[in-house]
């Protein structure tokens, strides 16, 4: 069955989308949302992450992310992206947070560069899976990235997701090195020029 998403819109999101988005930002992320959330259990992991996503400063902020809105209103996907020159100022809340539980740091490492425009994370609601609403939401993060002024665009993806992998390189990125997050591989995957 086809899913016809011609009513779908991207926006910016809301702090009332934190519901709608933590899991699907779990589903992009996995381990390392313990990994920044310092949580073990799924419940509380989700509870971090709408906080997180709720503030107006950090990484995982609403401000750092765009929506694709289904016809009801709803998340059917999320793209978070930022500079990577701002990284380690955005990571501030999320050590913070860290620090005030007495939980270590030493996970949460810078993953962009400065000079390129990242994605940190993106997720599709199952439902919609197969429907071009990834794509749709990468073209977005990289009008984002071309508005800005950003020559590259950046992304990370798990070795072993190769479906991901395929998509990433139709739409123009190359691999650009390796960096080891939560206990995984990923390869780093840059595109050059304005989107």
């Amino acid at each position: 069955m086809t899913t016809d998403t011609t009513a779908f819109k991207i926006r910016a999101a809301k702090p009332e989308d934190a519901a709608d988005v933590s899991p699907l930002m779990y589903d992009a992320i996995e381990d390392i949302a313990h990994t920044i959330a310092g949580t073990t259990d799924l419940p509380a992991t989700f509870d971090a992450l709408e906080e997180l996503f709720r503030l107006d400063e950090g990484r995982l902020s609403y401000k750092n992310t765009l929506i694709c809105e289904d016809g009801n209103g709803r998340a059917a996907g999320f793209v978070l992206s930022y500079p990577g020159d701002e990284a380690e100022s955005l990571d501030e809340p999320l050590l913070r947070r860290l620090r005030e539980r007495g939980l270590p740091t030493d996970g949460l490492v810078p993953e962009a560069r400065p000079g390129e425009y990242y994605l940190d994370s993106l997720a599709v609601s199952g439902a919609y899976r197969g429907a071009g609403i990834g794509t749709r939401l990468i073209e977005a993060f990289e009008r984002r990235a071309a508005a800005l002024g950003f020559e590259q665009a950046m992304l990370l993806v798990e070795q072993a997701n190769l479906k991901a992998r395929a998509l990433y390189e139709r739409l123009g990125y190359r691999e650009d090195g390796t960096i080891e997050l939560s206990g995984h591989a990923y390869d780093r995957m840059i595109k050059s020029g304005r989107a």
